[in-house]
């Protein structure tokens, strides 16, 4: 089957998971710039967790870009992407609004671990379905990139129980890393 729908569903679910996050940054109770401080740590994470999605969305735009068809397997793959993204919005708030305690900021190490890891099934699945000689396989390679942040986050949820402020620093290293975008796949589709 076509891969439209997939896409155009997947952008929808993105651009609500983005109108969500937003909707949770409150007005600042007061008129200096005093009043913004209660609010940094809630914006804080929502830029965090904008870019983030962000990446995802991109990185999800060149993967399909790169294949031609979907199957079943590929849409339930997607779908389990979609959960994980999904809970941003709710546990951006709620480390936002608790500035970094241990669980919460657990908690979204933890979305971002699943989500890294829906995506690598998404990958893999569209993989299995084009072949390990397509386009996509030979852009992905070893997916170095990908092993590499389920570590970095696995490292900050672990980290968030003891400093949880280096745990946040790690999250957002690992999006600085991937902020850098992703030339594989437009590589190999030139060629």
């Amino acid at each position: 089957m076509g891969k439209g729908r997939v896409e155009a569903f997947s952008d929808g679910v993105i651009a609500i998971i983005i109108t969500i996050m937003v909707l949770e940054l409150k007005v600042p109770e007061g008129y200096d710039l005093a009043a913004l401080r209660p609010v940094v740590p809630v914006f804080c994470a929502y830029v965090l967790s904008f870019i983030y999605v962000g990446i995802y969305w991109n990185n999800h735009h060149h993967v399909f870009h790169a294949v031609q068809t979907v199957n079943g397997k590929v849409l339930w793959a997607n779908l389990h992407l979609l959960f994980w993204l999904s809970l941003l919005p709710v546990v951006t708030h709620w480390v936002g609004r608790n500035n970094l305690a241990a669980w919460p900021t657990a908690m979204y190490g933890i979305v971002l671990f699943m989500s890294a890891i829906a995506y690598f099934i998404l990958t893999r699945a569209l993989i299995s379905q084009h072949g390990r000689d397509s386009a996509l396989a030979k852009a992905l390679g070893s997916d170095f990139k990908g092993k590499v942040s389920v570590v970095i986050y696995l490292t900050g949820i672990g980290l968030a129980f003891v400093v949880p402020w280096a745990s946040a620093a790690l999250y957002a290293l690992a999006a600085v890393w991937w902020f850098v975008p992703d030339r594989r796949i437009e590589h190999v589709l030139e060629t």
